[in-house]
């Protein structure tokens, strides 16, 4: 006669959900499972930037773990993460011509980032005779990079991301002497011999006013935001890519370049 055999409460078979099981952050904070006043803080401060929280966002992917940390008794409904309660969580929106680019973070680590467009009168309206807007160029996706993560410390897949996506924007495959891929190379050699991250070089260091660093410039497809992409993915030994990085910011272009399309 088989016996059955006993079945373990739930909570021994799961572990709470941490920040780092569900968005590429680091250190301490990837260690902290979601909280529900994380998640409340957040989409307090979605809501006060877009007028709603937005569905998919980072908001909903907090509320949703920070519920299932709750009712598996992990944290409690007032609960906190201490890194959350100390450093902030921040819903930040910069504005760049034609655009706005909106950054959600959490102790200072970007979980999200979007490129919203803002109506920009073109000289030649549209077929209807309304203002086209004019599509992001690769160039002003590297400038936004520098706003959203300009304090990143240069690494060799960010300098590998930069000329890939300067060979796209160019047509050439040729480094220029003191362009943005040669100094974001020489960035990230520098910064392999650093120890302390407060002395390296940044990304905003190499990426403020990129588009006037590039001698010629075009709007960003799909396609050119792949070939960053994975260039920043083969020189990344994790094979991620940063957010609100190089690959994350050209692909945010490319998709509203095809949406107003």
């Amino acid at each position: 006669m088989s016996q059955e055999q006993p079945q373990r409460p739930e909570r021994e078979q799961q572990e709470a959900i941490k920040y780092g099981d569900v968005f590429n952050v680091r250190g301490e904070l990837a260690k902290q499972p979601i909280a529900p006043q994380d998640a409340a803080m957040m989409q307090s401060a979605e809501t006060m930037v877009f007028g709603q929280t937005q569905k998919g966002g980072p908001a909903a992917v907090m509320q949703s773990a920070a519920t299932k940390n709750e009712r598996s008794g992990f944290v409690s409904h007032d609960a906190t993460t201490p890194v959350a309660g100390d450093e902030g969580v921040t819903v930040t929106e910069t504005t760049v011509p034609g655009r706005r680019i909106i950054t959600e973070s959490v102790a200072g680590q970007v979980l999200g980032q979007s490129v919203e467009p803002v109506p920009v009168t073109a000289a030649v309206g549209g077929a209807g005779g309304e203002p086209e807007e004019a599509p992001i160029t690769i160039g002003e996706a590297l400038a936004a990079t520098a706003l959203t993560a300009g304090d990143k410390p240069v690494e060799q897949s960010d300098a590998a991301a930069i000329q890939a996506a300067e060979v796209r924007a160019t047509g050439s495959s040729v480094v220029t002497p003191g362009g943005l891929a040669a100094t974001a190379q020489s960035a990230a050699s520098v910064n392999e011999g650093l120890t302390q991250d407060v002395d390296k070089i940044k990304l905003n260091n190499v990426l403020t006013g990129a588009t006037a660093k590039l001698p010629t410039d075009k709007a960003a497809t799909r396609q050119d935001a792949e070939g960053v992409m994975e260039a920043e993915l083969r020189n990344n030994p994790e094979l991620t890519t940063y957010p609100g990085g190089v690959a994350a910011s050209v692909a945010a272009a490319a998709r509203l370049n095809e949406r107003s399309s």
